[in-house]
Order: C-alpha cells, then structure tokens, then sequence
C-alpha cells in the first residue's frame, strides 16, 4: 500500500514538474516573441502619407524641450516636410509648476522650426501612453482623421502603435532614431526589457503600465 502511495507522489511530482516545465516554456516563448517584435518595429521607419503625425510627449524645461522630445519633434519635422501629413499634432500634459505644456511646448518648437501654427493641433492630456493616444483618437474621431504615424522612441513604437490601432486609428510607427534613447546598449537593452513588459501588460489588461519617467507610461 505504501509503495502504491509512494509510486502515485511520484507520479504527480513528474506531473506537476511538467506543467512547470511546460508554463515556463510559454512564458519564455511569449516573451521572446514579443521582446523580437518590439526590436523588429523599432528597426523600421513606416512612413507613408497619413491625415496626421502624431509626436508623443516627453520633457520639457519651461518651453524648451528635452532632448528626448526635441528627437522626436525632428522627426515629424521630417515628415511634415516630405508632404506626408497636412497636421501635426503634440501630445502631453504639464508637470506641477510648469508653465508648458509637453503639446504646448512641442507646437513652439515645430512652429519655430516653419510648421504653421495652423498646422499643428495641441492635446494637452495623458500622463501616459494609453491616456495620450486615447485623447489622440477622441480627437481624430472628431475631425474625420483616420490614419496616423505614431513618432515616439524607436523601443516604444510598437506599444503605441498597438494602442492606436486598439482605438480606431489606422496607425504606423516612424520611430525618432537620434536622442539619448538609441545612444547606448545598456539603455536600449534596458527599454526593450520595460517595453516587453508593458506591451505584454496591456495586452492582459488593455490598461496602462506606471512606468512613467522615461516617456513609457
């Protein structure tokens, strides 16, 4: 009788070993492939004519913006030029005590820089990702813009794009590749790591990771 229990231990012990062998495995592979999409996505420029750009915020220091944004704002600079969008528009709220805006403060640098002011379109809101991009697409629905070209860092392209899409946009990713978030490997290593787990995050959930100070929210 006792070996009969000791052969059943044995057996369910073998049982529960693969299943956590074979969770494991699932994890790894999603994981994996959704760390190999992000780095895929952030390799790619997707540009093609659209109703609008669309710059995700970052910091600014009293209208100047940080070199994180002013990457970003270079790039739909470039895009605007090429005769692929009509309007632009700057995305991102205020931290206390500031006196711009991230979309106040990305409108006077593109403006400065010879976008017309008409041309560019402020949505002052989102403290994150999924905040600024549901404003976006509030705001699109409203002027019949269907297609967008999401510019934010080339690591976080794919979560954003993802969101836009998830919201009704028909949306590309044409990634700011200058700017501290493509300088080193140790940080790009370190942003895929958080974007994987964001993206994974908010595929479970369809709510925004707190990973906010690094534009990643």
């Amino acid at each position: 009788m006792s070996h009969h229990r000791a052969a059943h231990r044995s057996s369910s012990g073998r049982t529960l070993s693969r299943v956590l062998v074979g969770t494991l495995l699932v994890a790894l592979l999603v994981g994996g492939g959704t760390a190999f999409r992000v780095w895929q996505v952030a390799r790619f420029d997707d540009r093609r004519p659209v109703d609008i750009v669309v710059v995700l915020g970052a910091a600014q220091y009293h209208g100047k913006p940080s070199d994180v944004l002013e990457a970003r704002l270079n790039q739909a600079l470039k895009l605007y030029r090429a005769g692929l969008t009509e309007y632009v528009v700057t995305v991102g709220g205020r931290q206390t005590g500031d006196a711009y805006t991230e979309a106040q403060a990305g409108k006077k640098w593109l403006s400065e820089n010879g976008v017309p002011a008409d041309h560019i379109v402020e949505v002052d809101v989102g403290e994150d990702t999924l905040g600024s991009v549901q404003a976006v697409a509030d705001l699109a629905a409203d002027r019949g813009w269907d297609s967008a070209l999401i510019v934010s860092d080339p690591w976080h392209s794919l979560r954003a794009r993802t969101m836009a899409n998830d919201l009704g946009l028909q949306a590309w990713a044409s990634p700011a590749r200058s700017g501290p978030a493509v300088q080193t490997r140790e940080f790009q290593f370190r942003y895929i790591v958080r974007e994987t787990g964001a993206l994974l995050y908010y595929r479970l959930t369809h709510a925004p990771a707190e990973l906010n100070g690094d534009g990643l929210g």
